[in-house]
């Protein structure tokens, strides 16, 4: 199975790509939300590409090839690639020596499989060669895609205690991309919900916010009500729920785009200190707040 898709064909994709197949032949793929959109017929916001290059290797074959290379996320594998203003985050494959349920100490790898264990879900672990080939190591995440399911790689519990923020990406995905919560994993996430308590609030908020963009999120509010993982860093009131359904009906009668902090804001009891408070424990920005 191949993906056809603009983003695939363009100057700066072949450009970037020919660039790293140049310094070792078959050593690029693309990966996450670019092939997963792409299956689900979703726009495409952003190009990743996972290499057997280590970071080094990355920014000379890009240096080489006159592309411009930021070395965002050295220490992890991370090299942006900028070529006509328009970025590729290029990431050295990966496996975990050490986590903390916070964050992971990785060393490269050259194993596509190795790379895609370590990952969150089985539809953000599918690969595409250049040539759009579609590579799937858990053989379940292209029809978890086209079926909207958002399903852990392994052992649910396993995943969470590696990163607890993959909690709330559950949740998250669920709203914008799945069709239905998977039991397994939603029961995972009741069992894990405590260890966000582990996760810097900027990070917290950072997904939840996401979610809140969904056009309609409320059965993944739903889920982290029942779960115990929303009570861990947001007071909502018995009401919520209900003010968010209420609201989503409203923006889609008018036309209106989904507002992530109008949905927030009636997530919140109608009490001044406790939004203040709530906006000050999550570090939300002024305009935010």
């Amino acid at each position: 199975m191949r993906l056809d898709a603009d983003w695939l064909r363009s100057d700066n994709t072949r450009a970037v790509m020919a660039a790293l197949e140049a310094a070792k032949p078959g050593c690029a793929r693309f990966v996450g939300g670019c092939v997963r959109n792409t299956l689900m017929n979703r726009v495409v916001d952003d190009i990743d590409i996972a290499t057997q290059l280590v970071p080094d290797e990355i920014i000379i074959a890009l240096e080489t090839a006159g592309i411009t290379a930021i070395p965002t996320g050295y220490e992890h594998g991370t090299i942006t690639a900028v070529r006509n203003s328009q970025p590729f985050e290029i990431t050295s494959l990966r496996r975990d020596v050490e986590t903390d349920g916070r964050r992971a100490v990785v060393a490269f790898s050259q194993d596509w499989n190795e790379d895609a264990r370590r990952r969150d879900f089985r539809l953000n672990a599918i690969y595409a060669s250049p040539d759009g080939t579609l590579y799937d190591p858990s053989g379940a995440g292209v029809e978890d895609a086209l079926a909207g399911r958002v399903i852990f790689i392994g052992d649910a519990d396993q995943r969470l205690r590696e990163d607890y923020l993959r909690s709330l990406r559950f949740f998250r995905f669920n709203a914008h991309y799945g069709a239905g919560l998977d039991p397994k994993g939603l029961a995972a996430c009741a069992r894990q919900a405590s260890g966000l308590k582990q996760i810097a609030v900027e990070r917290i908020w950072k997904e939840f916010e996401k979610l809140l963009r969904a056009p309609e999120p409320e059965a993944a509010l739903e889920g982290m009500v029942s779960t115990g993982t929303l009570e861990m860093f947001w007071p909502m009131p018995e009401e919520g729920l209900r003010l968010v359904s209420s609201l989503v009906r409203l923006e889609r009668a008018l036309g209106r785009a989904p507002d992530s902090l109008l949905r927030a804001g009636a997530l919140l009891p109608r009490d001044a200190d406790v939004i203040t408070r709530t906006a000050k424990d999550l570090r939300l920005s002024n305009a935010e707040a």
